[in-house]
């Protein structure tokens, strides 16, 4: 038989390969015995199979074996995938591969699939795979990913006790997803309370705390939605910048921006969100609706943050170079100064100095602004320091006799402040203000004079207001404007001197000086002190051909005594004159009732 077998393998070698196959007959027998393949399909078991071995680990050990698994079981028999190709092929590790691959390419059913043919399976030992908790949550994600429900979702976190497995963090974030989408604000509470008392493995992360509370703020519970970021500000977790954005807007809608500026602070006192700054767009949402409410410290942390981008665009390659709008910033320092807060104003005069970058110099109406806000708080050194720099900046402007250092409207806060406290207050700036004159760099400032002068003359005082006026050019030697004249017919006013009104102005007409509206204003008011209305109404006169355009303020003063003194002559002539300038006077009644009451003790 051997000698046989060698000479047909060498007839066969010899044999050139031709075009076609040649297929050879075999005559021996035992070369048909080939092994069969076994049918990859098990046979359907059958009611008298065994349960489970206890041993295996199975678990279905503890169902009962002789009723088969239940069709709504979410671990169905896998489909086109065989126990065997399953089994073989696959164990944990790789299993966890595959499936990092499909989440990729986001083949969340062949996921769902593969794993519930997985568990159905045995391994290479002939025991039931068992899963461990990366491989189950990607099992849940895919359910999430399909659509499946919170409670679908929570049916399959008691599954995986069947498996002896304890649901961690990730497991419950799976299922805040799907309440987060669903809205389900109250089942999200109760599973972060449970997250809460749990163990290390199952504690709530930063991505637990902002669904939850993304959620109560969507809900416009904000009152709950703060107790959870003072919690997992406690724990040490970090906010979002999506989540702080939705805590911004749900404050501002809601009107509570107290609540707004006690959520940064504590982000502020911890480490983990101490460099927390929203976006720019953000920043001036958060100041100008502060500035609004008039809530300085909102106002101050929104420019503090705004600080932080600038300096972050300037030391950036190539810089990118944010400004603050002027207006802003004016706004800030005005609010400043109502609020009485030196924070804010410090942050917005040193916003608005990066912002102009030693370019420009700041608009008048910023310089009046912080000189406002130091007023307001009684920082008189530092509020003439800053009138100093504005005298420099445009003390040479055209407009100086009208607007820009009047006493009475663009520097009224700096004359009120200097009569805060009487002649006290007075006395001290008068005196800084003559050792200024005589320093190496010697200040003399005929603005900050009229201040005294008005300031003595809101307090009645008239002899410190005449010295004050006097000691401009003989002490100071400085020449006297039109607002020093002004102040001192204010002064002499308020003490109901009206002949030495109509002398001042006389003095300001005949050396050359040109009166303003607020000279011609102060006459009038002194004429009608001493109830003289002819006298008023002549100085009207002289006022309007001067170029004057009266206020309406002005014509209701002259009506309301024209109808005290019973002149109806004077109150027609004004009535045609408020027409011809579109003002419309109204009714004295109110005021009339409140003139006319009866005093007396009889009803009494």
């Amino acid at each position: 038989m051997a000698s046989q077998m060698s000479i047909l393998y060498r007839t066969r070698s010899l044999l050139t390969k031709p075009n076609f196959t040649i297929k050879s007959i075999s005559t021996f027998p035992y070369l048909n015995q080939e092994p069969e393949l076994v049918d990859p399909t098990p046979p359907p078991p059958t009611e008298s199979s065994l349960p489970p071995n206890p041993a295996s680990g199975s678990p279905l050990y503890n169902e009962n074996w002789r009723n088969p698994v239940p069709k709504t079981s979410s671990l169905t028999q896998f489909g086109h995938f065989t126990r065997a190709s399953v089994s073989e092929t696959y164990d944990s590790n790789a299993l966890l591969n595959v499936f990092g691959d499909w989440v990729a390419s986001q083949r969340w059913g062949d996921v769902k699939e593969m794993f519930e043919g997985w568990v159905r399976s045995l391994d290479k030992n002939g025991k039931p795979n068992k899963p461990d908790v990366n491989l189950f949550n990607h099992y849940i994600r895919a359910n999430l990913m399909i659509g499946a429900s919170a409670a679908d979702l929570l049916d399959l976190l008691a599954q995986m006790e069947q498996f002896d497995i304890l649901p961690n963090t990730a497991s419950f974030n799976l299922v805040l997803k799907a309440m987060h989408q669903a809205r389900e604000t109250l089942a999200a509470e109760k599973l972060l309370e449970r997250m809460l008392q749990s163990g290390n493995e199952a504690f709530p992360d930063d991505e637990s705390f902002d669904l939850v509370i993304g959620m109560l703020f969507a809900t416009d519970q904000i009152d709950t939605a703060f107790k959870y970021i003072d919690s997992t500000l406690k724990h040490g977790n970090k906010l979002s910048m999506d989540l702080f954005m939705k805590c911004v807007r749900s404050c501002v809608k809601q009107g509570r921006l107290d609540t707004l500026v006690a959520i940064i602070e504590k982000c502020r006192a911890t480490d983990q969100n101490k460099a927390l700054c929203p976006s720019w767009k953000l920043c001036i949402f958060i100041a100008e609706v502060a500035i609004r409410a008039d809530n300085s410290k909102l106002a101050y942390y929104g420019l503090e943050f705004m600080a932080r981008w600038i300096v972050k665009g300037e030391r950036a390659r190539p810089p990118v170079l944010l400004s603050v709008d002027e207006g802003l910033a004016v706004s800030a320092l005005m609010t400043a100064g109502r609020t009485y807060n030196s924070e804010l104003l410090g942050a917005a005069w040193a916003v608005l100095d990066r912002s102009l970058r030693k370019k420009k110099l700041p608009n008048p109406e910023s310089y009046l602004a912080k000189i406002y806000a130091l007023a307001s708080l009684g920082n008189l050194q530092k509020a003439f320091g800053t009138l100093h720099d504005y005298e420099s900046a445009y003390g040479n402007s055209d407009q100086e006799a009208d607007d820009l250092f009047c006493p009475f409207t663009s520097l009224h806060p700096l004359s009120v402040a200097c009569s805060k406290k009487g002649f006290e207050t007075l006395d001290t700036v008068y005196f800084q203000l003559e050792n200024l004159s005589h320093a190496e760099r010697p200040y003399k400032s005929v603005a900050a004079l009229n201040c005294v002068i008005v300031g003595s003359a809101n307090i009645w005082d008239l002899d410190r207001a005449y010295q004050t006026f006097e000691s401009i050019a003989s002490t100071f030697g400085l020449t006297h404007n039109i607002h020093s004249y002004n102040g001192l017919m204010y002064a002499f006013g308020k003490v109901n001197k009206a002949d030495e009104v109509s002398k001042v102005f006389g003095y300001i007409v005949n050396s050359g000086l040109k009166p303003n509206a607020k000279s011609y204003c102060l006459l009038i008011d002194a004429h009608l002190i001493n109830r003289d209305v002819k006298s008023a109404m002549g100085v009207l006169d002289d006022m309007i051909a001067a170029g004057f355009e009266p206020m309406k303020g002005t014509l209701k003063k002259i009506r309301r005594r024209c109808i005290r003194e019973f002149d109806t002559e004077s109150d027609e002539r004004l009535e045609s004159l408020a027409l011809s300038y579109n003002y419309r006077m109204g009714s004295e009644g109110r005021r009339n009732m409140l003139f006319n009451l009866n005093y007396s003790t009889e009803m009494a």
